[in-house]
């Protein structure tokens, strides 16, 4: 390590799926290079949310941002970001989006918003990676976060603006849905090399830690009433993909489940800075020791959105939301006061409701359901 100490880069990749991923050659070869969490479940099924719950550690019933609505309601006098934490540690802290929506802004030196359909995102973030670079080279250690917004931006073109929640021409054509959608991934990929291949030629993964991640799944069809994403709490769009790249680890796949808020901390630990307790303690946990392969107990993944049913715009608070473990997976959908319990072993498409039939994990998901709501910030 450096005398400076480590450089934090967090890529962003908006809509990634997991099972293209696991079958992409480019994030295989990252994936023996890092560590890989196949089973990474997200806040919320949207960017916003997902994203100021990682960047917070905690999910969005606390932090105020729980729905498209309120990214404006995060409540950064009670949360603390990993922006902030290492702002304060002296870093350079750089960001770019395609909306000042997505994040949480407090504690960014310079935050860039690019036009998702004209910029070519792999020359514009292979130029902020020379900025930072030039920072690091003055001493200055840096914070940068980069989000890839054009498999957003193609289904935001090509599915949003055409089709609702409930056309059957979109539906009834999944092979259509598959080939468009792995169009858009293969551009994230390419994307991907150019950008990895940046942070290697300037010599930037010793001196990292490097999180590539994705904020939600996107439907290609697989239930009626979603035609891309945030209106249920399938696996679908709430399981996506995390590698953590870092020397401190060798590389492995974690098979047990883990939530994007588990990143915030693991990073803080990695960098050895301790949480403040001036703030609320935060929903997630460190997974240092679950890479080291230490004793580590699965925690329950709560997951909420609002299904806007047959409305233009999502409901202003959350209506359907889950709790999940690697085996089992409790969702309430309060818009209709119905409930779906599913055994993801052996059903990982979800299509065999098991609710009410006798089967003890029910009433435990219930009650850890009961005990998040509980632990919600409302002022």
């Amino acid at each position: 390590m450096s005398e400076l100490g480590k450089n934090v880069i967090i890529i962003l990749i908006d809509g990634g799926r997991v099972d293209r991923a696991r079958r992409s050659s480019i994030f295989t070869n990252l994936q023996s290079k890092s560590v890989f969490f196949p089973q990474t479940i997200t806040y919320a099924p949207f960017t916003n949310a997902a994203m100021h719950a990682l960047f917070s550690g905690c999910y969005g019933n606390r932090n105020g941002t729980n729905s498209y609505w309120h990214t404006y309601r995060f409540k950064k006098n009670k949360f603390k970001t990993i922006t902030e934490y290492l702002k304060d540690q002296g870093y350079f802290t750089c960001g770019d989006a395609h909306t000042k929506l997505i994040v949480p802004k407090q504690g960014f030196d310079e935050f860039h918003i690019h036009e998702e359909n004209e910029v070519d995102l792999s020359k514009h973030h292979s130029n902020l990676i020379d900025l930072v670079k030039t920072k690091n080279d003055q001493g200055s250690n840096f914070f940068l976060y980069l989000t890839y917004s054009n498999i957003h931006t193609g289904m935001k073109d090509e599915v949003l603006k055409i089709y609702n929640n409930f056309s059957k021409e979109y539906f009834q054509n999944k092979i259509i849905n598959e080939k468009r959608y792995d169009v858009f991934f293969s551009k994230a990929e390419n994307y991907l090399e150019i950008i990895l291949q940046k942070i290697q030629d300037l010599n930037l993964y010793e001196n990292s830690i490097i999180l590539i991640i994705s904020d939600h799944g996107i439907s290609i069809g697989e239930k009626f009433g979603e035609r891309a994403y945030g209106a249920f709490c399938y696996d679908y769009t709430i399981k996506t993909f995390a590698y953590l790249l870092t020397n401190d680890f060798t590389p492995t796949e974690i098979s047990s489940q883990v939530r994007h808020i588990d990143f915030m901390p693991t990073i803080l630990d990695l960098l050895q800075i301790k949480l403040e307790p001036y703030y609320q303690p935060l929903d997630g946990k460190s997974l240092y020791s679950l890479i080291n392969g230490e004793n580590f107990e699965e925690n329950i993944a709560y997951s909420e959105t609002g299904n806007p049913l047959d409305t233009k715009k999502p409901p202003r608070m959350p209506n359907t939301k889950s709790v999940r473990t690697s085996k089992w997976k409790l969702i309430v959908n309060e818009y209709n006061n119905s409930k779906e319990l599913y055994d993801l072993e052996k059903d990982p498409e979800e299509n065999t409701n098991l609710i009410d039939t006798n089967l003890e994990i029910q009433e435990t998901l219930w009650k850890k359901f009961l005990e998040i709501q509980s632990t919600s910030i409302n002022d």
